[in-house]
């Protein structure tokens, strides 16, 4: 049979150098360390990527990266799987300390936990309803001095001349702004950087992101999403409230901060990565609660981009989450707006009610791709270019009002917050300036909602062009924002374009602009977006009129289907980028002509129910593999048989008891004082120290070392003639980090990871060439 590896690969220091083969997780690569058990059959041996891993959550130090010898800087490439990202240990480990822990628990300890589970989910929808009000808040004030100060500029001169002095005072303003959030991102926290929400995917996909819930991350986004906001960008700051309320949740369920290093000894129980990853999906949904108003569509977003594990109780909990989140949000807002006690328009950005009546016509919806990444990776070249878009964003906005003589009366349906006059007629203001002077928001609002004829064609034209070359540009900088807002603002001018077409064309008095607009913005955002449930719903929840879900619906699954023919969503594009191992819903599509033993990585690196501690130590310093779980095996004493799966233990529990010297020696003689807790395996997560910082002497080496207690002994495992969509199916659903493949003997023949999996999610072209090497 062919290798159909071949067409795939994992970047590695391997392909730099041109080997051939390499290691994947758990299994040994073209360096075999002489100490591994390599249990095969003769088989294809696939040689596929190494993963080094000992820290289970955070990025490692330079030090330590210098030391595990892991590539600086991945080639981006979309056949490639990055080196830095790992799974989520998101399946209980059910060895003899938890089921004594469990045993050991009351009824009543039972229902205190779950107590705790409602008032964890509680206070992330409190905070991050405080974060989204800090945040509108800030930016209302700071844009508002802005635009004040820029606004009487522009008056002054207008009559006097110089209007170029308004230019560059309206380009430093953006530009000083900017420049702070592009500085706190680029060289403090750069994964702050966008809006967060394909790293988000990715953590509830049960992807490790390094880095991606961490304190610093929080406050590095909220103070780069204030000053990307006000500086002008063609941006929006709901994207990032779902970071925000991820990296809530990561914090607030562990009842400790090991950034601050701070623990406040609640919460222990939820310290790993099977309740960790539950809360995160609340966090996030809160975030979406907060930016639109919408707890139903924050649930569904989080089941959307979540695994299909859940069950009804934690769906409650996410729910609660976000009604909190909303409540907080909207109670603090109308304080702030001198109307207490009024709780109608929740969310940063609302829609504004619409009329029940509606007539629309549907029309062909095509997608809008996004630049990614940018390709400028020295931060102070980070810093600058974003200078750079904010002072031609700023130049671009006051050319276009300068030569507008779009004048509009202003009258008192006109609620313009920020009105430039310029060269128009007193009693008159220039609707360019309304689309381009003021908060993205408020210009999707006036899209929305202003009376028909407040914009000519052309206005709308040139606007929706121009600020469409400016989101491309402005998406990828190094700087904290989001894609939701632009894309409703670019999709509700050419909407509204649209209708005021249409009726020019049929004469047709009912066609309301400020509908097409609703409609645009929806297909504008789901073409780039690609979500279709959680999106109608949030969009239904935005403009507080269900009457809009069908023709919503309708575009937001012609946006998808039109734009899956020709590429990918925006964030699905981001996460390749990225080289991330993403697994989508099902396998690929005939796929079925593949087996567990072609897709699996083999010969697998074991150990020995009780090993010796110099190999348990040589195997984990191994740099050339850096697995991280092994397969436990035992030989049935006086017999020659091939040794049997029994178990499977982690490199992280491996730390942890080479930390504590749990040694068969010291247990027989006394000298271990205590019997190690699960405790103590929460206490090092989710940052467990690098093996090269545990000192094990000679005379320690010789020790033995009892893995029965520890290992899990019932691992998931699969015959080898299993179907990839079959292994797929558990693997996704299960929430799994490794799959056994063994024998009709229950012997281990190879080991099936997540990067095994992703390597077959190419898309046809990909799985043509794989049928192809495969006949």
């Amino acid at each position: 049979m062919a290798n159909i590896t071949k067409k795939v690969s994992w970047s590695s220091r391997a392909d730099e150098s041109g080997a051939t083969g390499e290691g994947t997780p758990l299994l040994n690569g073209s360096e075999q360390p002489r100490h591994s058990r390599q249990l095969s059959e003769g088989r294809s041996i696939f040689q596929i990527g190494r993963l080094s891993t000992v820290d289970l959550e955070e990025e490692i130090t330079s030090d330590e990266d210098s030391l595990r010898g892991r590539p600086k800087e991945i080639p981006h490439n979309e056949k490639l799987l990055s080196l830095k990202f790992e799974s989520l240990d998101y399946d209980n480990i059910e060895n003899q300390l938890f089921l004594e822990e469990e045993r050991r628990m009351s009824y009543m300890g039972f229902r205190c936990l779950e107590i705790s589970r409602w008032v964890v989910c509680g206070l992330i929808g409190f905070l991050t309803g405080l974060i989204a009000c800090f945040i509108d808040i800030v930016v209302e004030e700071l844009a508002g001095i802005k635009y004040q100060v820029v606004k009487q500029n522009i008056e002054k001169f207008t009559e006097a001349g110089g209007l170029s002095i308004s230019l560059i005072l309206w380009a430093v303003f953006n530009s000083a702004f900017v420049m702070v959030g592009a500085i706190i991102v680029a060289y403090f926290e750069p994964i702050a950087a966008g809006s967060g929400i394909p790293q988000i995917k990715c953590y509830l996909n049960g992807i490790k992101i390094p880095r991606v819930v961490r304190l610093k991350t929080l406050v590095v986004k909220v103070c780069g999403v204030i000053c990307s906001v006000v500086g002008g960008l063609a941006v929006g700051k709901e994207g990032p409230m779902i970071h925000s309320g991820a990296v809530v949740a990561a914090g607030v369920s562990q009842g400790r901060s090991t950034s601050l290093k701070r623990d406040f000894k609640i919460f222990e129980y939820f310290r790993r990565d099977t309740e960790k990853r539950d809360f995160v999906s609340a966090g996030a949904a809160a975030g979406v609660s907060a930016a639109f108003g919408a707890p139903v569509g924050g649930v569904l977003f989080s089941l959307e981009e979540g695994a299909s594990f859940w069950n009804q109780m934690l769906t409650w909990r996410i729910f609660f989450a976000s009604m909190i989140s909303t409540f907080t949000l909207n109670f603090f807002l109308s304080i702030y707006h001198n109307k207490p006690g009024d709780l109608s328009s929740p969310g940063l950005i609302n829609f504004g009610r619409f009329e029940s009546d509606l007539y629309v016509v549907l029309w062909r919806i095509t997608s809008m791709r996004f630049p990614c990444s940018s390709y400028v990776h020295r931060p102070c070249l980070q810093v600058m270019e974003a200078m750079l878009v904010a002072a031609v964003t700023a130049t671009v906005s006051f050319t276009m009002i300068y030569f507008s003589n779009d004048c509009q009366p202003l009258g008192p349906e006109h609620n313009e917050e920020y009105p430039l006059q310029l060269f128009c007629a007193d009693g008159e203001y220039n609707s360019m300036a309304t689309a381009f002077f003021n908060t993205p928001e408020r210009s999707v609002r006036s899209l929305f909602h202003n009376q028909p004829g407040s914009y000519n064609p052309l206005t709308l034209g040139l606007f929706t062009l121009t600020y469409f070359f400016l989101a491309c540009w402005t998406y990828g900088l190094a700087v904290s924002a989001g894609v939701f807002i632009p894309s409703l603002l670019i999709g509700a001018a050419w909407g509204r374009l649209f209708g005021i077409l249409l009726a020019s064309i049929t004469s047709n008095i009912w066609a309301d602009p400020g509908k097409y607009a609703l409609i645009g913005a929806a297909a504008q955002l789901g073409g780039i977006v690609r979500m279709t449930l959680s999106l109608t719903v949030i969009m239904v929840e935005a403009t507080g009129n269900v009457t809009y879900g069908l023709p919503i619906m309708l575009v937001l699954m012609t946006a998808k289907i039109v734009g899956d023919y020709f590429v990918e969503g925006l964030y699905d594009i981001h996460i390749k980028l990225q080289s991330v191992p993403f697994l989508h819903w099902e396998a690929p599509a005939t796929s079925h002509w593949l087996t567990a033993r072609e897709v699996m990585s083999s010969p697998v690196t074991c150990l020995n129910r009780i090993e010796k501690v110099g190999t348990i130590v040589d195997v984990l310093s191994n740099t050339s593999t850096n697995h991280n779980g092994f397969p436990v095996v035992v030989q049935v004493a006086g017999s020659d048989e091939p040794a049997k799966l029994c178990g499977l233990i982690l490199r992280s529990q491996l730390i942890v008891l080479l930390k504590h010297k749990v040694f068969v020696e010291l247990a027989r003689s006394r000298l271990n004082q205590r019997k190690l807790q699960l405790k103590d395996f929460r206490d090092a997560y989710p940052r467990f120290p690098p093996i090269q910082s545990i000192h094990v002497s000679q005379d320690e080496r010789e020790c033995m070392m009892d893995l029965t207690e520890f290992m899990n002994p019932t691992p998931y495992t699969v015959p080898q003639e299993t179907s990839l969509p079959r292994v797929f199916k558990l693997f996704r659903a299960l929430g799994l980090r490794h799959l056994v493949v063994v024998d009709d003997q229950n012997r281990v023949i190879g080991l099936v990871t997540r990067k095994d999996l992703a390597r077959y999610h190419l898309g046809k072209h990909g799985l043509e060439e794989l049928q192809l090497a495969h006949t």
